[in-house]
């Protein structure tokens, strides 16, 4: 989300319940769109990963030590007893959302000595308390510090502080007060999102992106799905949860190696554009990438959706009914053909992320908006005499650990990684 700010000076109540990613125990706020092809590790049966066949010498960058991420990171280091007065101890009423990482709680502090302050007053964050337990979720703390605490770009979540107080570790966000695109896309109780909306959001997210994977030293966020696609008020798009990011390849070469649940793989931020392209057609369509409510293949939304995404024709079957038929045909098809590019099995055909934003740019163009919209507000694909687009909206139970989302409540579905 682009120019979403931290809420200052006298906030009202700022809307509660949004989904703050968190894993599966939660109310299931999340998309499984994080299918990170390039890599050779073992997934979850119904997932088909692609192979990554490119030579490479693998390259790890060297590690750093808590203490020099810490002390490097231009953040705000807060007691733990703050953070207690800024959530009134953690009350149950303050709870955003909870997830393998722990829970998010909203808290106020203030906006110039980010002291704690008193409800409404200064402004709205969103805190994020890790278990106390467990070594991934201190991990993942630590890498959400050491990226966030250095990167800053209008398109991803801003990390004001963390909390490294005894046994206590904490991470302080800005807050996100429409939560995370999984909630507009998922519950039945949220108002659909509009075409033009949605490309607001992809192209947000795109440009996050695009900047991490652009840099010098290049970051793979390893992460992509709805849920970490945060919203602010005006559906400007915020990336986060960076626990799992990892530092791209240098030099000459196109991956690194990784480790997941002891099993060694090949990473490249083409993994990352297979995600997107995944999160495109939850776009499209208003389905989880993976839905075991669902019947046979429409199980798997890349399965069930790669054999319309070329077809013109038949692109109406996989669209969102909640659009009502409001939608640009040739935008439309420009998104399907994109995301049928970056789901394609073989890495190497994926497009970058920054040709992925110089084809989703132009759609959101005013002029061309208009142009292709009409006067009506939306051009129809035209289904065809009798026929309706197959689209239904199941909440289905999620498994797996997250790291909890930082804004309102968001709860995360299990990582492919």
């Amino acid at each position: 989300m682009g120019n979403c700010l931290i809420t200052s000076s006298r906030v009202q109540s700022a809307q509660s319940s949004q989904h703050a990613s968190g894993p599966s125990k939660v109310t299931s706020r999340s998309s499984l769109s994080s299918f990170p092809s390039t890599q050779t590790f073992s997934t979850p049966s119904t997932v088909t990963i692609p192979s990554y066949t490119e030579r490479s010498i693998e390259v790890l960058p060297t590690p750093r030590t808590e203490g020099e991420i810490l002390s490097s990171s231009n953040l705000k280091a807060f007691t733990f007893s703050e953070l207690k007065s800024a959530t009134r101890n953690f009350r149950p009423d303050s709870l955003l959302g909870e997830g393998g990482f722990g829970c998010v709680y909203k808290g106020w502090i203030d906006e110039q000595s980010f002291a704690p302050s008193k409800p409404g007053y200064g402004m709205v964050v969103a805190i994020k308390k890790l278990k106390p337990e467990g070594f991934q979720g201190h991990k993942e703390w630590l890498t959400e510090v050491e990226y966030l605490g250095q990167l800053h770009h209008p398109n991803l979540v801003k990390l004001i502080g963390y909390c490294s107080d005894g046994d206590h570790r904490l991470l302080v966000y800005e807050f996100m007060p429409k939560g995370s695109l999984e909630n507009h896309l998922f519950r039945r109780s949220s108002q659909p999102l509009s075409w033009a909306i949605r490309i607001k959001v992809a192209v947000g997210a795109a440009r996050g992106f695009a900047f991490l994977h652009d840099r010098e030293s290049q970051v793979i966020y390893r992460d992509v799905k709805a849920s970490n696609i945060l919203l602010d008020s005006e559906f400007n798009t915020k990336l986060s949860d960076f626990g799992l990011a990892k530092a791209g390849p240098t030099g000459d070469n196109t991956h690194v190696s990784t480790q997941v649940m002891g099993t060694h793989g090949r990473l490249s931020a083409k993994a990352d554009v297979y995600s997107f392209g995944v999160v495109l057609l939850e776009l499209l369509s208003g389905r989880r990438a993976f839905d075991k409510n669902k019947i046979g293949i429409e199980q798997n939304l890349v399965d069930w959706a790669r054999h319309f995404l070329g077809d013109k024709r038949k692109l109406y079957r996989i669209m969102d009914s909640r659009l009502e038929a409001q939608y640009p045909k040739k935008a439309t098809h420009t998104v399907a053909t994109l995301a049928l590019q970056c789901i394609s099995n073989e890495a190497k055909l994926r497009p970058k992320m920054s040709e992925v934003l110089a084809a989703l740019e132009p759609l959101q163009d005013s002029k061309e908006m208009m142009k292709q919209t009409g006067r009506s507000g939306g051009m129809v694909l035209d289904p065809g005499p009798g026929s309706k687009s197959p689209i239904g909206y199941v909440n289905s139970p999620r498994r797996g650990m997250g790291n909890g989302s930082p804004m309102a409540s968001n709860r995360k579905s299990p990582r492919v990684r």
